[in-house]
């Protein structure tokens, strides 16, 4: 029976999701049904957490299809803190949400979406066939197109189609991989093709194969050189469908090539070198995107794209090390980046502005809110002790170690960009005064909100820095954790066991 914890996260979304439509109407209840069921998946997703953690890894077979045959889910420590992670995000963006977004919207749709996207992300967390997670990454797309049309502006429409387009090329990329990969192996368990992937004697075409992966969950993942759709289009929807997008979206594509190449395609010299490249790269021109931005939004875009590339560097280098640093950045960005894209929103309620040579006096105006949101901005920059700063340090460090001097360039680099881009946006927006604008309005969204109002949109915030906070302040226990999955990365023993040789005392769901 506890194998069936596994599908919960899942299932949760699922039936959240069809019950929020029988409501659309009904605005009250979506929020309640929203937040309450998003506590639930807290919940669940913390008990499954300490259940793989503290025992072992979880299996489940559906239908009682032995693996490599049948669907399989599996629960390890990399997927549950995965889903943990994706709980807490969802759970406090559903609550801001309640605020943020327009109640028109509400009744077209909003909530289900949201979580349809969410199943669709714990879907692909815990799936341990490739096939299925390309049908996961189309629930995410359909979801998430949803949420960037839901409106229907001009630049949201725009935003959408460079957002589908490159996301369908990928798809298609994606598929391609899998089907030459399953043509050539004969399976699509991740676990089975282990093995099987070894014996090819064509390891020629088994590299193109690799390449493919790469191209299409590097451009889900946005790498260098298309990333291009990213900043283009999470600058369109409103705060609260942005922040899941930073946060989670992307990170995705990341845990993807983690799984991918931890499991199936094992890097040789070549593919760590060209991984390490594209990371590099990825620093560069994100670093440099957001340097000459005056848009809030497509600033914090850029530093999506910007820090991304720490992960994929990590990943290149392909060290336990590395690893481990890649999945501490992992867990801090999901958290810091769901935090900023809230936090922009909320500064965008106070200003009425998204550009910030037209913002000031936030400081002078709102103290306690600027501290507030001091901390993902300088969470982001990695100040000591904050979160940023331990995984930052630990991939320099490996760097230097294994003589990847180039990315060690460039991750100081990207540091450096994010010091200079935050300090003048904090510089721009809460120390200068703010000049009077005679053509544009000063409209103080946050001033003409309830109390209530206020506090759905701060408590988010508050919740999310806290978490950041504690994996700054608490990073022993986080490099714990990190150390763990990147063991685990590195010997995939314990997986490949857990899938193939539990399969006939699975249970059905």
């Amino acid at each position: 029976m506890t194998n069936n914890l596994i599908i919960l996260p899942v299932m949760l979304q699922f039936t959240l999701a069809i019950v929020l439509l029988f409501f659309c109407k009904r605005i009250a209840a979506q929020k309640i049904i929203s937040i309450a069921g998003s506590i639930v998946a807290v919940v669940i997703a913390v008990g499954l957490f300490r259940q793989v953690y503290e025992k072992s890894i979880l299996t489940m077979q559906a239908g009682n299809w032995k693996a490599p045959f049948g669907i399989t889910f599996v629960a390890d420590t990399f997927s549950t803190t995965m889903i943990l992670l994706a709980s807490l995000s969802a759970l406090a963006v559903a609550v801001f949400s309640t605020v943020s977004i327009k109640r028109a919207r509400m009744k077209f749709g909003y909530f289900p979406s949201f979580h349809f996207l969410i199943m669709g992300l714990n879907g692909a967390f815990l799936t341990g066939d490739i096939f299925n997670l390309y049908v996961w990454f189309e629930v995410i797309i359909i979801s998430s197109f949803v949420f960037i049309t839901l409106g229907g502006k001009k630049v949201q429409i725009e935003g959408a189609v460079k957002y589908f387009t490159l996301n369908f090329l990928a798809s298609m990329i994606f598929l391609t991989a899998i089907a030459v990969l399953y043509g050539l192996a004969g399976s699509l368990n991740m676990a089975d093709l282990s093995g099987k992937i070894q014996t090819i004697k064509n390891q020629g075409v088994v590299q193109v194969i690799a390449i493919l992966f790469l191209v299409g969950f590097g451009i889900k993942s946005a790498i260098f050189p298309l990333y291009f759709w990213l900043p283009d289009s999470y600058h369109t929807p409103q705060a609260a469908i942005s922040s899941i997008f930073a946060g989670l979206l992307t990170k995705v594509g990341i845990y993807a090539l983690l799984r991918v190449f931890s499991l199936v395609f094992i890097p040789d010299d070549f593919m760590k070198t060209l991984v390490v490249i594209l990371g590099g790269l990825t620093l560069f021109s994100g670093g440099l995107g957001a340097l000459v931005q005056t848009n809030m939004r497509k600033m914090f875009s850029y530093m999506i794209v910007c820090h991304i590339g720490y992960m994929i560097g990590g990943i290149g280098m392909f060290t336990a090390a590395a690893l481990s640093g890649a999945v501490f950045y992992l867990i801090h960005d999901i958290i810091v980046k769901t935090n900023l894209f809230l936090a922009g929103g909320l500064i965008y309620k106070i200003n009425g502005e998204v550009n910030m040579k037209r913002m000031g006096s936030m400081y002078e105006q709102y103290p306690a809110l600027s501290l507030l949101v001091a901390v993902p901005l300088f969470s982001l920059i990695g100040v000591p002790p904050l979160s940023g700063f331990w995984p930052k340090i630990n991939l320099m460090s490996e760097s230097f170690v294994t003589g990847n001097y180039y990315l060690l360039g460039c991750i100081i680099f990207g540091s450096f960009i994010t010091l200079f881009v935050i300090t003048r946006f904090w510089s721009e927006v809460f120390w200068k005064k703010r000049e009077a604008l005679a053509r544009k309005p000063y409209i103080r969204y946050f001033d003409q909100m309830s109390r209530s109002q206020k506090t759905f949109l701060i408590t988010p915030i508050v919740f999310l820095s806290i978490i950041s906070l504690y994996i700054g302040l608490g990073a022993e226990n986080i490099f714990r954790l990190s150390n763990h999955i990147a063991a685990e990365l590195v010997d995939t023993s314990t997986y490949i066991d857990a899938v193939l040789g539990a399969a006939t005392t699975n249970v059905t769901p």
